[in-house]
């Protein structure tokens, strides 16, 4: 079993966490902290999870944590980058599902997260959590920067191109999140009174994900892509919807490309040609699907992909994180199946 320890459980990210691990069979939950909620039994903020975790908020103790094999951080930007070094020294592994280790360029971190980063000398060790990309390092790793659900979809949109060296020209990444991407925390944008029956584009002029969706697709490409990254708020709670654009002149088989290169994949589905991939065929999976379109045969390819943020987008890769750093099976305590309706 895998002593387990969660920092900040209260959250949306926190609470799909928990619902994960507490179905999984080799995960042994040790800890939970909250400031905000110590004391408080996990099933009495949650209810969801009567009868499954029995364990209550604690105040952050370093050596309650450092005893646990893994430590899961669904805490804001900037707390994991100040725990973490304590935790690595004492041989725990971590992983952090906020932003703090994703980009490994110090000065961009900072100039995109607007603070200085605690523990820079961390960033070079630090794995990007994307198994369609780091399986091997992930296997090894002690420290592991979960990433973004915008870059998740994103970034396996426009993977196999990517990886072919076939994109030309610049990139259009229009998504769509639904309003559990914003939080938990009380904010009026977010009330169903304010976003209910109404859509539309946020961060234009730059938003936190495109340097780390640029750093990836760069890494593969031999250079960072030109990209215009736009986000929206759709009034829906769950899931995004990435409509991915991108310039090919190959006439590759981009079907067939993208159903071979996703083959093996346990957690990347590509669709029949012509389909249009819907988030509530992914809700509550950790579960990318994608299609891919090349409009009236021309040089425009459109790929579509879809996940839920809380799962795909956060604690369930996560989760598939963990499956690969303590050599077990992949799917392992993911094996779910969408709800429907």
């Amino acid at each position: 079993m895998i002593k387990i320890g969660i920092v900040g459980g209260t959250g949306y990210t926190g609470v799909e966490l928990l619902r994960l691990l507490a179905m999984h069979p080799q995960a042994d939950l040790q800890v939970i902290t909250s400031r905000g909620e110590a004391g408080r039994p996990v099933a009495d903020l949650f209810p969801s999870l009567r009868g499954h975790i029995d364990l209550a908020f604690s105040e952050p103790d370093d050596d309650a944590l450092k005893a646990c094999d893994l430590v899961f951080f669904a805490t804001p930007n900037g707390t994991a980058m100040k725990s973490a070094p304590v935790l690595l020294a004492a041989n725990t592994r971590v992983i952090d599902l906020a932003a703090d280790f994703r980009i490994s360029d110090q000065a961009v971190w900072e100039q995109w997260y607007g603070m200085t980063h605690a523990s820079p000398e961390l960033l070079p060790d630090a794995v990007y959590g994307l198994p369609e990309i780091n399986r091997e390092s992930i296997r090894g790793a002690m420290l592991v920067a979960n990433p973004g659900c915008y870059p998740t979809a994103t970034i396996l949109g426009y993977l196999p191109l990517a990886q072919k060296g076939l994109i030309e020209g610049p990139l259009i990444a229009d998504c769509k999140s639904g309003v559990s991407g914003a939080g938990r925390g009380a904010n009026v944008g977010t009330l169903m009174a304010e976003c209910g029956e109404s859509f539309k584009a946020y961060a234009v002029a730059g938003h936190r994900h495109l340097p780390e969706i640029r750093q990836v697709l760069g890494s593969i490409m031999g250079g960072e892509p030109a990209m215009t990254f736009t986000p929206h708020l759709l009034p829906m709670i769950r899931g995004i919807h990435a409509t991915l654009y991108s310039q090919v002149t190959s006439d590759t088989d981009l079907q067939a490309l993208y159903e071979d290169f996703y083959a093996d994949e346990p957690f990347v589905d590509v669709l029949p040609y012509g389909c249009h991939p819907e988030t509530r065929s992914v809700r509550g999976v950790n579960r990318c699907q994608i299609a891919v379109h090349r409009p009236q045969g021309g040089d425009t390819v459109v790929a579509l992909s879809v996940i839920d943020n809380l799962v795909k987008g956060a604690a369930g890769q996560a989760v598939h994180n963990m499956n690969l750093m303590f050599g077990l099976d992949e799917s392992m305590g993911l094996d779910h199946v969408a709800l429907a309706p």
